[in-house]
Protein backbone atom coordinates (compact mmCIF):
# COMPACT_ATOMS: atom_id res chain seq x y z
CA UNK A 1 0.00 0.00 0.00
CA UNK A 2 1.42 3.47 -1.06
CA UNK A 3 2.55 5.57 2.79
CA UNK A 4 -0.12 8.26 2.61
CA UNK A 5 1.46 11.72 1.67
CA UNK A 6 3.51 12.88 4.79
CA UNK A 7 5.15 9.52 5.93
CA UNK A 8 8.55 8.86 3.99
CA UNK A 9 8.04 5.77 2.03
CA UNK A 10 8.84 2.63 3.29
CA UNK A 11 13.05 1.25 3.43
CA UNK A 12 13.96 5.17 2.33
CA UNK A 13 15.80 7.81 4.49
CA UNK A 14 12.85 9.94 4.51
CA UNK A 15 14.83 12.58 2.40
CA UNK A 16 13.19 12.91 -1.08
CA UNK A 17 12.99 15.23 -4.33
CA UNK A 18 9.57 15.54 -6.71
CA UNK A 19 9.90 15.66 -9.95
CA UNK A 20 8.58 16.75 -12.93
CA UNK A 21 9.09 14.48 -15.92
CA UNK A 22 8.39 14.86 -19.75
CA UNK A 23 9.90 12.11 -22.59
CA UNK A 24 8.82 13.00 -25.77
CA UNK A 25 9.27 10.46 -28.80
CA UNK A 26 8.32 11.26 -32.64
CA UNK A 27 8.78 8.92 -35.21
CA UNK A 28 8.88 10.07 -38.61
CA UNK A 29 8.14 7.18 -41.57
CA UNK A 30 8.88 8.82 -45.07
CA UNK A 31 5.44 8.13 -46.17
CA UNK A 32 2.17 6.64 -44.88
CA UNK A 33 2.19 3.91 -42.69
CA UNK A 34 -1.32 2.61 -43.05
CA UNK A 35 -1.12 0.38 -39.63
CA UNK A 36 1.78 0.21 -36.33
CA UNK A 37 1.50 -1.26 -33.65
CA UNK A 38 3.94 -0.40 -30.16
CA UNK A 39 4.60 -1.44 -27.57
CA UNK A 40 5.61 1.05 -24.82
CA UNK A 41 7.53 1.35 -21.28
CA UNK A 42 7.04 4.91 -20.72
CA UNK A 43 4.96 5.15 -17.51
CA UNK A 44 7.09 5.01 -14.17
CA UNK A 45 6.39 2.22 -11.94
CA UNK A 46 6.02 2.89 -7.85
CA UNK A 47 8.37 0.66 -5.40
CA UNK A 48 9.21 1.36 -2.04
CA UNK A 49 11.38 4.25 -2.52
CA UNK A 50 9.43 6.20 -5.06
CA UNK A 51 5.97 7.43 -5.25
CA UNK A 52 3.99 8.12 -8.75
CA UNK A 53 1.82 11.30 -8.07
CA UNK A 54 0.61 11.99 -11.45
CA UNK A 55 0.93 9.92 -14.94
CA UNK A 56 -0.16 11.39 -18.91
CA UNK A 57 0.39 9.68 -21.94
CA UNK A 58 -0.37 11.40 -25.24
CA UNK A 59 -0.50 10.07 -28.59
CA UNK A 60 -0.81 11.41 -32.05
CA UNK A 61 -2.59 9.88 -34.03
CA UNK A 62 -5.10 8.39 -31.26
CA UNK A 63 -4.62 4.89 -31.55
CA UNK A 64 -7.86 2.85 -32.42
CA UNK A 65 -6.77 0.43 -29.85
CA UNK A 66 -5.01 0.97 -26.57
CA UNK A 67 -4.85 -1.28 -23.32
CA UNK A 68 -2.68 -1.04 -19.98
CA UNK A 69 -1.40 -3.82 -18.12
CA UNK A 70 1.67 -4.54 -15.60
CA UNK A 71 3.80 -7.21 -17.54
CA UNK A 72 5.74 -10.01 -15.67
CA UNK A 73 8.27 -8.17 -13.64
CA UNK A 74 5.78 -5.61 -12.41
CA UNK A 75 6.27 -2.71 -15.25
CA UNK A 76 3.54 -0.95 -16.40
CA UNK A 77 2.99 -1.57 -20.11
CA UNK A 78 0.89 0.20 -22.96
CA UNK A 79 0.14 -1.12 -25.83
CA UNK A 80 -1.03 0.91 -28.56
CA UNK A 81 -2.50 0.11 -32.53
CA UNK A 82 -2.46 2.89 -35.02
CA UNK A 83 -5.13 1.53 -37.76
CA UNK A 84 -5.22 4.75 -40.43
CA UNK A 85 -2.46 6.03 -42.36
CA UNK A 86 -0.11 7.96 -41.13
CA UNK A 87 3.10 9.66 -41.70
CA UNK A 88 4.49 10.08 -37.80
CA UNK A 89 3.69 8.70 -34.31
CA UNK A 90 4.48 10.71 -31.55
CA UNK A 91 3.92 9.76 -27.61
CA UNK A 92 4.58 12.57 -24.91
CA UNK A 93 4.93 11.18 -21.26
CA UNK A 94 4.37 13.18 -18.62
CA UNK A 95 4.38 12.07 -14.70
CA UNK A 96 5.13 13.55 -11.27
CA UNK A 97 7.22 11.44 -9.57
CA UNK A 98 8.63 11.53 -5.52
CA UNK A 99 11.72 9.91 -5.03
CA UNK A 100 13.61 8.81 -1.68
CA UNK A 101 16.96 8.52 -0.60
CA UNK A 102 18.07 4.43 0.37
CA UNK A 103 18.84 4.06 3.86
CA UNK A 104 22.12 4.50 4.64
CA UNK A 105 24.35 1.10 4.01
CA UNK A 106 27.76 0.60 4.94
CA UNK A 107 30.15 -1.61 2.78
CA UNK A 108 30.67 -4.29 5.49
CA UNK A 109 26.76 -4.22 5.84
CA UNK A 110 25.81 -7.84 4.39
CA UNK A 111 26.85 -11.45 4.81
CA UNK A 112 29.36 -12.56 2.39
CA UNK A 113 28.49 -13.03 -0.94
CA UNK A 114 28.71 -17.11 -0.66
CA UNK A 115 26.31 -16.44 1.72
CA UNK A 116 23.78 -14.88 0.06
CA UNK A 117 24.42 -16.64 -3.03
CA UNK A 118 24.18 -20.19 -0.69
CA UNK A 119 20.87 -18.77 0.78
CA UNK A 120 18.83 -18.62 -2.45
CA UNK A 121 18.56 -22.31 -1.83
CA UNK A 122 16.06 -21.41 1.19
CA UNK A 123 13.98 -18.89 -0.52
CA UNK A 124 10.36 -20.39 -1.28
CA UNK A 125 6.98 -18.66 -2.53
CA UNK A 126 6.33 -16.52 -5.25
CA UNK A 127 6.88 -13.02 -3.41
CA UNK A 128 10.88 -13.99 -1.90
CA UNK A 129 11.87 -16.86 -3.79
CA UNK A 130 11.31 -16.42 -7.52
CA UNK A 131 10.89 -12.43 -7.47
CA UNK A 132 14.83 -12.57 -6.80
CA UNK A 133 15.63 -16.03 -8.20
CA UNK A 134 14.73 -15.48 -11.45
CA UNK A 135 17.19 -12.65 -12.15
CA UNK A 136 20.22 -15.54 -11.72
CA UNK A 137 19.50 -16.49 -15.06
CA UNK A 138 20.87 -15.67 -18.61
CA UNK A 139 18.78 -13.51 -20.78
CA UNK A 140 18.44 -12.27 -24.40
CA UNK A 141 20.80 -9.88 -23.98
CA UNK A 142 23.63 -10.78 -21.35
CA UNK A 143 24.71 -14.68 -21.00
CA UNK A 144 27.20 -16.23 -19.25
CA UNK A 145 30.85 -15.91 -20.68
CA UNK A 146 34.21 -17.15 -19.19
CA UNK A 147 35.31 -13.56 -19.97
CA UNK A 148 32.27 -12.23 -17.14
CA UNK A 149 33.59 -14.29 -14.52
CA UNK A 150 37.05 -14.01 -14.76
CA UNK A 151 36.12 -10.08 -14.33
CA UNK A 152 33.90 -10.62 -11.49
CA UNK A 153 36.37 -12.56 -9.44
CA UNK A 154 38.31 -9.30 -9.36
CA UNK A 155 35.81 -7.75 -7.12
CA UNK A 156 34.00 -10.92 -5.19
CA UNK A 157 36.94 -12.26 -3.90
CA UNK A 158 36.66 -14.98 -1.47
CA UNK A 159 34.57 -14.05 1.92
CA UNK A 160 34.27 -10.34 0.94
CA UNK A 161 30.39 -8.92 2.13
CA UNK A 162 28.48 -8.70 -0.61
CA UNK A 163 27.47 -5.09 -0.54
CA UNK A 164 31.25 -3.91 0.01
CA UNK A 165 31.90 -6.59 -3.56
CA UNK A 166 28.93 -5.35 -5.82
CA UNK A 167 30.46 -1.43 -4.83
CA UNK A 168 33.86 -1.95 -5.89
CA UNK A 169 32.55 -3.81 -8.91
CA UNK A 170 30.96 -1.00 -10.14
CA UNK A 171 34.06 1.42 -9.22
CA UNK A 172 36.21 -0.91 -11.26
CA UNK A 173 33.74 -0.83 -14.45
CA UNK A 174 33.93 3.18 -13.88
CA UNK A 175 37.63 3.05 -14.24
CA UNK A 176 38.19 0.79 -16.69
CA UNK A 177 35.45 0.79 -19.32
CA UNK A 178 35.44 4.31 -21.45
CA UNK A 179 32.14 5.87 -21.80
CA UNK A 180 31.52 6.67 -25.25
CA UNK A 181 28.51 6.67 -27.22
CA UNK A 182 30.04 6.06 -30.71
CA UNK A 183 31.24 2.81 -29.66
CA UNK A 184 27.90 0.49 -29.50
CA UNK A 185 25.07 0.75 -30.34
CA UNK A 186 21.52 -1.24 -29.04
CA UNK A 187 22.51 -4.54 -31.21
CA UNK A 188 26.56 -4.99 -30.17
CA UNK A 189 26.96 -7.93 -28.17
CA UNK A 190 28.38 -7.91 -24.31
CA UNK A 191 31.37 -9.65 -25.50
CA UNK A 192 31.99 -6.66 -28.02
CA UNK A 193 31.98 -4.45 -25.03
CA UNK A 194 33.75 -6.31 -22.56
CA UNK A 195 36.55 -6.58 -25.32
CA UNK A 196 37.10 -3.22 -26.59
CA UNK A 197 36.10 -1.70 -22.79
CA UNK A 198 33.91 0.85 -24.35
CA UNK A 199 30.54 1.74 -24.10
CA UNK A 200 27.28 3.86 -22.60
CA UNK A 201 25.36 3.39 -19.12
CA UNK A 202 22.83 0.68 -20.98
CA UNK A 203 26.28 -1.34 -21.44
CA UNK A 204 27.97 -1.11 -18.18
CA UNK A 205 24.62 -1.86 -16.78
CA UNK A 206 24.77 -5.30 -18.66
CA UNK A 207 28.34 -5.59 -17.62
CA UNK A 208 27.03 -5.47 -14.10
CA UNK A 209 24.04 -7.65 -14.00
CA UNK A 210 26.19 -10.53 -16.30
CA UNK A 211 29.38 -10.46 -13.64
CA UNK A 212 26.77 -10.82 -10.61
CA UNK A 213 24.81 -13.45 -12.37
CA UNK A 214 28.21 -14.89 -13.25
CA UNK A 215 28.55 -15.93 -9.65
CA UNK A 216 25.50 -16.68 -8.85
CA UNK A 217 23.65 -13.71 -7.71
CA UNK A 218 20.44 -12.67 -8.64
CA UNK A 219 20.79 -8.88 -10.57
CA UNK A 220 18.44 -6.88 -13.09
CA UNK A 221 18.52 -4.11 -14.95
CA UNK A 222 16.79 -0.80 -14.20
CA UNK A 223 15.91 1.84 -16.94
CA UNK A 224 15.03 5.62 -15.67
CA UNK A 225 16.44 8.82 -15.80
CA UNK A 226 19.10 10.33 -13.35
CA UNK A 227 18.50 14.35 -12.18
CA UNK A 228 21.53 16.33 -13.98
CA UNK A 229 22.94 19.51 -12.62
CA UNK A 230 23.63 22.38 -14.84
CA UNK A 231 27.19 24.35 -14.17
CA UNK A 232 26.92 26.99 -11.76
CA UNK A 233 25.21 29.81 -13.11
CA UNK A 234 24.07 28.35 -16.16
CA UNK A 235 20.16 27.89 -16.09
CA UNK A 236 18.44 24.06 -17.09
CA UNK A 237 18.61 22.90 -20.44
CA UNK A 238 14.87 21.88 -21.09
CA UNK A 239 14.83 18.54 -23.47
CA UNK A 240 18.06 18.39 -22.78
CA UNK A 241 18.30 15.25 -20.18
CA UNK A 242 18.25 11.59 -21.43
CA UNK A 243 17.64 7.90 -20.41
CA UNK A 244 19.52 6.42 -18.44
CA UNK A 245 20.14 3.03 -17.22
CA UNK A 246 22.00 1.12 -13.68
CA UNK A 247 22.12 -2.03 -12.26
CA UNK A 248 20.54 -3.68 -8.84
CA UNK A 249 22.28 -7.01 -7.13
CA UNK A 250 20.72 -8.64 -4.17
CA UNK A 251 22.86 -8.21 -1.69
CA UNK A 252 21.10 -10.39 0.95
CA UNK A 253 17.57 -10.45 2.95
CA UNK A 254 18.96 -7.47 5.21
CA UNK A 255 20.67 -5.28 2.58
CA UNK A 256 18.16 -6.17 0.03
CA UNK A 257 18.83 -4.98 -3.64
CA UNK A 258 21.46 -2.73 -4.01
CA UNK A 259 21.25 -0.25 -6.90
CA UNK A 260 24.58 0.53 -8.31
CA UNK A 261 25.41 3.09 -11.40
CA UNK A 262 28.37 2.02 -13.21
CA UNK A 263 28.54 5.30 -15.03
CA UNK A 264 29.20 7.32 -12.33
CA UNK A 265 30.63 5.68 -9.65
CA UNK A 266 27.73 5.81 -7.64
CA UNK A 267 24.59 4.13 -5.49
CA UNK A 268 21.20 5.40 -7.12
CA UNK A 269 20.06 7.43 -4.75
CA UNK A 270 16.88 10.52 -4.79
CA UNK A 271 18.86 11.90 -8.32
CA UNK A 272 17.31 8.07 -10.00
CA UNK A 273 14.13 8.21 -11.41
CA UNK A 274 12.84 4.58 -12.21
CA UNK A 275 10.51 3.58 -15.30
CA UNK A 276 11.15 -0.18 -15.51
CA UNK A 277 13.24 -2.90 -14.37
CA UNK A 278 13.56 -6.49 -16.06
CA UNK A 279 16.55 -8.91 -16.68
CA UNK A 280 18.28 -6.88 -20.01
CA UNK A 281 17.46 -3.93 -21.38
CA UNK A 282 15.30 -6.21 -24.37
CA UNK A 283 12.70 -6.23 -21.51
CA UNK A 284 12.04 -2.60 -20.60
CA UNK A 285 13.15 -0.73 -24.01
CA UNK A 286 10.95 2.60 -23.76
CA UNK A 287 9.18 2.03 -26.62
CA UNK A 288 8.89 -0.71 -29.74
CA UNK A 289 6.98 -1.71 -32.61
CA UNK A 290 5.95 -3.25 -35.90
CA UNK A 291 4.68 -1.31 -39.15
CA UNK A 292 3.67 -1.68 -42.25
CA UNK A 293 4.76 0.28 -45.27
CA UNK A 294 7.21 3.61 -44.40
CA UNK A 295 9.97 4.72 -46.34
CA UNK A 296 12.64 5.13 -43.75
CA UNK A 297 12.80 6.22 -39.96
CA UNK A 298 13.73 9.06 -38.40
CA UNK A 299 13.48 9.34 -34.79
CA UNK A 300 13.68 12.01 -32.39
CA UNK A 301 13.67 11.97 -28.44
CA UNK A 302 13.78 14.59 -25.80
CA UNK A 303 13.60 13.93 -22.10
CA UNK A 304 13.07 16.57 -19.54
CA UNK A 305 13.57 15.94 -15.66
CA UNK A 306 12.70 18.97 -13.70
CA UNK A 307 13.22 18.39 -9.78
CA UNK A 308 10.19 20.72 -8.10
CA UNK A 309 11.68 20.38 -4.57
CA UNK A 310 13.75 19.14 -2.35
Amino acid sequence: MTPPPSAPASGSSGLSTRYRLRHATAYDYGEDVPISHHLLHLTARPHPRQRIRRSLLTIDPVPAVRTERVDYFGNTVTYVAVQEPHRTFSVIAESEVEVFDPPALAPGDSPSWEHVRDSLRGLAGPDDGAEITQYCFDSALVASSPELLDYVRGSFTPGRPAVAAAIDLMNRINREFAFDPTATTVATPLASVMRNRRGVCQDFAHIAVGCARAIGLPARYVSGYLRTLPPPGQPRLVGADVSHAWASVWCGATAGWLDICPTNACIANRDFITMAWGRDYDDVSPARGILLGGAGHGLTVSVDVEPLED
